[in-house]
């Protein structure tokens, strides 16, 4: 089932608006052809004209989950932001911004992923007094706002897995 909902398929210019909920469709549908192995790819010649994205995606740097990739789309589909541990810094939500008010994506999504290196390091310094390098320190600490209930009452993955969350919806 296609939600395109005119004009190309890649995104350009030629295609109309769509909603925040049809955006979220398309976006699953997307990450199930990912997942079957079935992803589909577009003629880039719309993308020297504008962008027209129908989502904002905000997610960690880590490369092995790149957002085009897990939700299937093309190149001008998706108005990608990545920075380590997704936080909200005053650069990310004027990216944010930018996307809302002037490419009026419909949809945002936070972008959490397993293992992320980011959140694990703001665990061990919450937990274990680790300290990082100065500028990690700081992304630690941006982090450390999400975890204050943390302790260590449960197991490292599940830790993690809870964490990474809990960063998500702080984000959000």
């Amino acid at each position: 089932m296609s939600h395109d909902v005119g004009g190309s398929p890649g995104g350009g210019l030629g295609q109309a608006r769509m909603t925040a909920d049809e955006a979220l469709v398309r976006l699953m549908e997307g990450h199930s052809r990912f997942l079957q192995g079935r992803p589909r790819f577009n003629a880039l010649e719309e993308l020297s004209k504008g962008q027209q994205p129908y989502a904002t995606i905000l997610g960690g740097s880590d490369s092995r989950v790149p957002p085009e990739v897990i939700f299937d789309a093309a190149p001008g589909e998706l108005f990608v932001i990545r920075v380590a541990g997704n936080g909200p810094s005053a650069e990310v939500m004027g990216s944010l911004q930018y996307a809302g008010s002037h490419l009026k994506t419909p949809l945002f999504v936070v972008l959490g992923h397993d293992g992320c290196g980011a959140v694990a390091a703001a665990l061990e310094s919450r937990l274990h007094g680790v300290e990082h390098l100065s500028r990690i320190q700081v992304l630690v600490d941006s982090i450390q706002l999400a975890l204050e209930r943390f302790g260590p009452r449960l197991e490292p993955e599940q830790q993690l897995e809870a964490a990474v969350e809990a960063n998500v919806r702080r984000t959000m």
